[in-house]
């Protein structure tokens, strides 16, 4: 049986995730199902269906659902969308929008959020649509909200690596970070402002400062990650992208990005050549969008399409779907780094689990690989840390 690792307050849970169920195909808005049926009234997800990584690794460890168990859709949940009216908040907005289970959609910037906001308002799903402009509506734009998305921050440019970003992004995160903890203590935190590595620990130290941290809560977004390599997969070995999945574990920018091509399903054999060649090209698949543009922008729509998916994911868990998975950046015991992205269970409370068994019976090239990208990840890590208590320090000192 494959080991697992008891979470606690500080730490993840890992532990094994159930067999996947053979249910009818969901019909959604924005269908972002792992294996269970969620039924929504239309007649195609539209994101795809199983987008979300299924249970298809280890023993199942719950009892089976009730041949026929269903989500009923109700549109009750608040998304709070921060950095709304960006190159990834428009099309991010856009697709929360459509989701039924969204009841209010709360769009957050210090400029041109209006015009967003009317425009999406005019979409005929349920979710009510409402937007805040500048430090001053943040706190409304934020309190009674169940998920707040993280978006915020200048872009990526050529030449750019995610920690020339560091600078500006992690002071826009930590002040919006703060404002979370003190309007909505209980949500859901999706950040996805890079450099993720450095900008979820940031988050995390600011709501241990504001004495509000849970760690089940807090997730960096790496679900394009994923998206990335079962694309990539299905193109390179010709499979139904509806059927692949691909764990990605480790951290969010270059050689920190792992894809565990081992543990691909359908399970699939991959040269040596073939796993280098589709582990760079995941690992550098940004920069192949920001040198695509040209200067004109950067990986924003495929952005805010995993992005959707991790927030549907999260509603699905939140309105009780017990069988949704997602890989994302968590505080984590799975290694001795204090942050790591791995697949998790969600639930109502966030994270219930985390998929220890993904990092068992590695390849040769996979173990070198997280070996080898533990020291950066790890210094990523500890420059979020001392950012954020460099912050506290002189603001106590003033």
């Amino acid at each position: 049986m494959a080991s697992t690792v008891a979470f606690s307050s500080v730490g993840a849970q890992a532990g094994l995730i159930q067999k996947p169920r053979n249910h009818q195909g969901v019909a959604s808005y924005a269908g972002l199902k792992a294996s269970s049926s969620v039924s929504f009234g239309s007649e195609s997800p539209f994101l795809g269906r199983n987008a979300s990584l299924r249970a298809s690794v280890a023993p199942r460890i719950v009892p089976k659902a009730k041949s026929g168990s269903q989500i009923s859709p109700q549109a009750s949940y608040k998304v709070a969308v921060l950095g709304a009216a960006g190159g990834i908040g428009q099309p991010l907005g856009l697709l929360i929008k459509m989701s039924p289970l969204v009841s209010e959609l709360h769009l957050y910037d210090i400029a041109n959020v209006k015009g967003v906001a009317a425009d999406l308002s005019h979409c005929n799903s349920p979710a009510q649509v409402l937007d805040f402009t500048g430090p001053s509506e943040l706190a409304n734009c934020l309190k009674g909200v169940d998920v707040v998305v993280i978006p915020a921050g200048v872009p990526r440019k050529p030449g750019m690596t995610r920690d020339d970003l560091f600078n500006i992004n992690a002071s826009i995160v930590k002040s919006l970070v703060e404002a979370v903890a003190d309007n909505c203590p209980e949500a859901f935190i999706h950040i996805i402002s890079n450099p993720v590595n450095s900008t979820v620990p940031i988050a995390a130290e600011v709501l241990k400062q504001k004495g509000v941290y849970n760690p089940k809560k807090l997730f960096g977004v790496t679900t394009l990650d994923v998206v990335r390599a079962n694309t990539f997969v299905s193109q390179k070995k010709n499979l139904k992208l509806i059927d692949v999945d691909v764990p990605v574990v480790g951290g969010h920018a270059g050689i920190t990005i792992l894809p565990l091509l081992s543990k691909t399903r359908p399970s699939v054999t991959f040269t040596e050549e073939e796993t280098e060649e589709l582990t760079k090209r995941i690992q550098n698949a940004g920069t192949e969008v920001v040198e695509a543009k040209a200067g004109a922008g950067s990986a924003t729509l495929s952005m805010a399409y995993a992005a959707a998916r991790f927030v549907e994911s999260s509603l699905r868990a939140l309105a009780g779907d017990p069988d949704v998975y997602e890989c994302t950046f968590i505080q984590s015991e799975v290694t001795d780094l204090p942050f790591f992205a791995s697949r998790v269970k969600l639930g109502k409370n966030g994270v219930e689990s985390v998929v220890s068994a993904d990092l068992e019976g590695l390849t040769e090239y996979e173990a070198k690989a997280l070996e080898a990208l533990k020291a950066e990840l790890k210094g990523s890590i500890e420059k979020g840390i001392a950012f954020a208590n460099k912050q506290q320090e002189a603001a106590a000192s003033v």
